[in-house]
């Protein structure tokens, strides 16, 4: 397909992107489970920057400062579920036996 883009060829052959015997709804279960992964880790940076930068201009309002201790110490809780979310996934993928839900390799082009 020739477009603005210009054109696009079908994946390297590879065994990542192969689906066989119904691992398909797994291996985009493991692609949604890691794109959630990157973008809770990405929100846990900003939310304690912009907490960092809350406490930091608090100027000595108690009131400030905690308002940002309790954003600082939700953010952590948050990035503790979600971590727990991915040992869970991981644990019951093991004891059922489906190898590639959190398949944790990245594949790249390759030469």
């Amino acid at each position: 397909m020739i477009g603005i883009l210009g054109s696009f060829k079908a994946p390297v052959d590879n065994a990542y992107f192969k689906a066989e015997n119904g691992d398909g709804i797994f291996m985009l279960l493991s692609n949604i489970f890691k794109l959630a992964g990157a973008i809770a880790g990405i929100f846990f940076v900003v939310q304690i920057i912009l907490a960092g930068y809350g406490y930091l201009s608090a100027s000595g309002d108690p009131k400030k400062a905690e308002a940002a201790f309790a954003k600082i110490w939700q953010s952590l809780i948050g990035l503790l579920i979600v971590s727990a979310a991915f040992v869970l996934a991981s644990f019951i993928g093991k004891i059922l036996g489906i190898d590639n839900i959190l398949d944790v390799k990245i594949s790249g082009p390759s030469t």
